[in-house]
């Protein structure tokens, strides 16, 4: 497994420099983060061991037990799954990113219960751009106001937008969501609220992702393999 999650690693860091290369990305604008969640401590320590620091985590209690495990790693550690109320604490105190806040309640919480002692806590705000019944996220109507109001609290840092399109296998229909929330980003700067970071684009649509924008794409199967 070790040796298997380093291939997996050196694959992917070569398929994101080819397409910054293809789309004129900057070398090293696009951030990988490897989504360890359900996976176990010492998977996650052979991926630290290659370099990787950024790592997602969908499940509050089991990444909390995660990332006190690894301390000695100094790893950055993103929430990217729903968030429930009663966890905000524990995301508040143990993560540095946050990708997955729609809603303005969630972002006071995770205001207001951010130890002092800590840097702000980086903050996406994720976006249902493909306006799916099943999918969670503000819509793009929302976006500007509740952006306006994160961006105003205190020990948050609102550093972008996050989305999870509908699935699509042809390139160009991946593009147009993408594009969307690129756009939507782009609108905010215009109104000063200043965003550097889209998170979006998984294991099948990298390329699309990259070439819309893309800073930080996320990918779990293709590094760990497939879950138990």
């Amino acid at each position: 497994m070790k040796f298997k999650i380093a291939e997996n690693l050196a694959r992917l860091h070569q398929r994101i420099q080819q397409a910054e290369q293809r789309y004129q990305r900057p070398p090293g604008s696009v951030q990988l983060l490897a989504v360890s969640k359900t996976r176990p401590a010492q998977d996650v320590s052979v991926a630290a061991a290659c370099g990787q620091r950024h790592f997602g985590e969908n499940y509050v209690q089991e990444a909390v037990e995660k990332i006190t495990s690894l301390a000695e790693h100094d790893l950055i550690w993103h929430f990217i799954g729903p968030i429930q109320s009663n966890k905000t604490r524990l995301i508040a105190t143990h993560f540095h990113w946050v990708h997955s806040v729609e809603r303005l309640k969630i972002a006071q919480r995770l205001s207001k219960q951010r130890p002092p002692h800590l840097p702000p806590l980086n903050i996406c705000l994720q976006v249902n751009i493909s306006n799916e019944p099943s999918k969670s996220g503000l819509s793009l109507s929302e976006l500007p106001d509740t952006a306006r109001q994160i961006a105003a609290l205190p020990d948050l840092h609102l550093r972008g937008l996050m989305a999870i399109p509908q699935r699509s296998t042809r390139f160009e229909l991946q593009r147009r969501p993408f594009l969307r929330l690129h756009q939507a980003l782009q609108s905010l700067n215009q109104e000063d609220v200043e965003l550097d970071t889209l998170s979006m684009g998984m294991s099948a649509d990298i390329e699309a992702a990259i070439a819309e924008g893309g800073t930080i794409v996320r990918i779990g199967t293709d590094i760990f393999g497939p879950r138990d």
